[in-house]
């Protein structure tokens, strides 16, 4: 088998503050604007591309491994088997208490966007 690198580290270390060449980094306006995206009529990939955001690194503060599984979560749910791959990485990095902490949070936002949701059923 070829030494081939984890999903979620797309060039990036994960764990010592390590950041390779290659490693994506987003700006909050990245993140706003995903977010927008999300509350105006999500579908899986917008709730993929957050997972991504929250994973990698917004603005040098580093991966926020909570609110990455909370979006890949919700993009799995909808169908994107990507999403559910990475979660399922990401996974491998979290504690037990980190992993009950990001599915509260996905089944927090549930709750607030049955509406959205209600929406993007119909129109899927």
């Amino acid at each position: 088998m070829g030494n081939k690198e984890p999903l979620l580290t797309q060039g990036k270390t994960q764990g010592c503050g390590e950041i390779r060449e290659g490693a994506m980094a987003f700006t909050e306006v990245e993140v706003r604007e995903a977010e927008a995206a999300v509350s105006s009529g999500a579908n899986s990939e917008d709730l993929f591309r957050l997972g991504l955001i929250y994973s990698t690194d917004v603005e040098d503060r580093g991966p926020d491994f909570i609110e990455a599984h909370k979006w890949f979560n919700l993009a799995a749910m909808l169908g994107s088997l990507p999403a559910k791959a990475y979660r399922e990485e990401l996974v491998q990095e979290m504690g037990p208490a980190d992993v009950t902490a990001a599915q509260r949070a996905a089944r927090d936002w549930l709750r607030r966007n049955r509406k959205l949701l209600r929406e993007m059923s119909k129109a899927a």
